[in-house]
């Protein structure tokens, strides 16, 4: 008998405990339906990871706990150079990464990395996303899911020893370049470029490995890089782009309520939540070197200085030409870029 009545009282309590997580949302009571993991290089200390811990809460919200994202930052998955191929490959689900760190595989979309096409991020945000948006570029990224593209603000010359005023100034020194294409522009400056994923820059500093960065405001922060760089040149040089993009089979695998969420995590609106981030970094790397004393040098111009246009307009030309050259509609495609970078200027 005793027996029993323990019996009916666990029963009791296993079905009041039934009943209250049946009032409970739907994220405390069951797992998710999707454990997507983020991977990026970024560290997770930085405004960037902050931004895309944004992204992913408000992704968990909407689909009330059915969608669950795991961020693996500091290349803790994968590689910054790998980080495209793990998410095609499923080794991550989701990244954010730099299309030039993989040569050659984004040739149109690296047209945005010209000079003089965007002053903030949300500019150059806005016109590679609209690039994408109206299928110039798209075709490049049909082995993933695309979510949304962004670029950062404009790319400057950040060096340890010595202030550079004119092209003349970076003769023999190694700059790290994140991209061929800022490669070709440095090389035409005088520089030796050396190709070098962010993450990898603050020890490369202080070892003397390099002697300077082709790097954005931003990364001066994220990347602690004002601890280094004393002396910082702004001009513009380029601006880099970068996509968030999504393995295609486990998007085609979600049922359709959920992918409308995702999709309404994509496109333009979140590209440039994520820019308004980047030109909040930059201004606040600007300012950390302000206040540290450093040697600012802007350029008056920017691109258009002439003692560093000549070199930059060649650069550009050789570019278009070259991937003219590979039966790409490169200038169709710079042309578009000018035109929206004077309507995403507002």
């Amino acid at each position: 008998m005793k027996k029993l009545t323990t019996l009916a009282k666990t029963t009791a309590k296993t079905a009041a405990a039934t009943a209250l997580l049946s009032l409970l949302p739907y994220s405390s009571a069951m797992a998710a339906d999707f454990n997507l993991r983020f991977a990026h290089f970024w560290p997770a200390s930085s405004g960037v990871h902050a931004g895309f811990e944004a992204w992913g809460q408000s992704l968990e919200t909407a689909s009330d706990g059915r969608i669950k994202v795991e961020f693996y930052p500091s290349q803790t998955l994968a590689k910054a150079p790998q980080s495209y191929d793990a998410v095609k490959n499923r080794i991550a689900d989701i990244t954010a990464t730099v299309q030039g760190y993989s040569a050659n595989r984004f040739p149109l979309t690296q047209v945005v990395e010209l000079p003089g096409l965007a002053k903030t991020a949300t500019q150059g945000s806005c016109v590679i996303q609209s690039l994408y948006d109206e299928g110039l570029i798209s075709s490049e990224y049909d082995d993933t899911h695309v979510l949304f593209l962004f670029t950062h603000g404009p790319g400057d010359i950040h060096t340890r020893e010595k202030a550079i005023k004119t092209p003349e100034d970076l003769a023999g020194l190694k700059i790290r370049r994140p991209t061929t294409v800022v490669a070709d522009m440095l090389e035409g400056l005088g520089a030796q470029p050396v190709g070098m994923p962010a993450p990898e820059t603050y020890p490369s500093l202080q070892r003397g490995v390099i002697d300077g960065v082709a790097m954005p405001w931003e990364a001066m922060t994220s990347f602690r890089l004002n601890e280094q760089a004393k002396y910082h040149t702004e001009l513009g040089l380029y601006t880099l782009s970068f996509v968030v993009t999504m393995n295609k089979g486990v998007y085609d695998s979600m049922p359709a309520d959920l992918q409308q969420i995702v999709d309404q995590h994509s496109g333009k609106e979140w590209a440039q939540k994520q820019a308004v981030k980047f030109d909040e970094l930059d201004a606040k790397g600007r300012a950390e070197a302000v206040a540290e004393g450093h040697e600012i040098i802007t350029l008056e111009g920017g691109t258009e200085n002439a003692a560093w246009k000549p070199v930059l307009d060649k650069a550009t030309e050789g570019y278009l030409a070259d991937l003219e050259g590979r039966g790409l509609a490169a200038r169709d495609v710079f042309a578009r870029a000018k035109a929206l970078s004077l309507s995403c200027d507002n």
